[in-house]
């Protein structure tokens, strides 16, 4: 039961990376175009990062990587967000 609970306050933590990501990329316009690459970078680092820690069995490690490729990838996408 502890180890559910876990896991849904890790889940509702990621789901919390969505609106995050959404106001860095409404307030860093001027980065966005010019850290392309970086942004990719950092995306694909942190879903590496996070299937590491789920091959491992580490939680904070899974979660966290999966947080920052959450917000990262916010900046990457393309249109406006709300």
């Amino acid at each position: 039961m502890q180890e559910i609970l876990k896991i849904l306050i890790g889940m509702g933590i990621l789901i919390l990376g969505i609106p995050v990501g959404n106001i860095l990329k409404l307030k860093t316009k001027d980065e966005q175009k010019a850290g392309q690459r970086w942004f990719r970078l950092l995306t694909a680092t942190g879903l590496f990062g996070g299937f590491l820690g789920l091959l491992f069995g580490k939680d904070w490690v899974l979660f966290t990587f999966f947080f920052v490729a959450i917000v990262t990838s916010r900046s990457l996408q393309k249109g406006k967000s709300k």
